[in-house]
């Protein structure tokens, strides 16, 4: 028995690619705006008065630097010689503190962007044709 023969006939292959194809195009755009407000605030202020008030004491010791309320004592003192030293209270500086608030507004520029987007469609070559 003789073997049998093979002739090769014809053999297809698949072959897949693919290909870019743009089918439309977005622009984006900004623009800014520039709009006026208002900033308001309330800003407080501190006042100092000086006050001297002459007292003309004589004291045995230095008084400390004190409070009173709102107001600190600042004593002031003079040595005097006479036949002995004294101490002697000459004057005193109170310094009163107030506090005030006071609103205030002020005009501002305040910027704001705005983006816009528009998508622009390409029209397709193969519409209309028979596929």
């Amino acid at each position: 028995m003789s073997e049998p023969i093979h002739i090769p006939i014809v053999e297809e292959e698949l072959s897949v690619g693919k290909r870019g194809k743009t089918s439309g195009k977005v622009t984006i755009t900004t623009s800014t705006h520039a709009v006026e407000s208002l900033a308001a605030a309330d800003l407080e202020r501190s006042h100092v008065t000086v006050e001297r008030v002459p007292i003309g004491r004589e004291v045995s010791e230095a008084p400390v630097v004190r409070e009173e309320g709102n107001t600190t004592v600042i004593s002031v003192l003079e040595e005097v010689l006479v036949i002995e030293k004294r101490l002697v209270l000459k004057e005193e500086i109170r310094l009163t503190r107030s506090t005030s608030t006071e609103h205030v507004e002020m005009p501002v520029t305040l910027r704001k962007q705005v983006a816009t987007v528009e998508r622009i469609e390409t029209p397709n070559p193969n519409q209309g044709e028979d596929q």
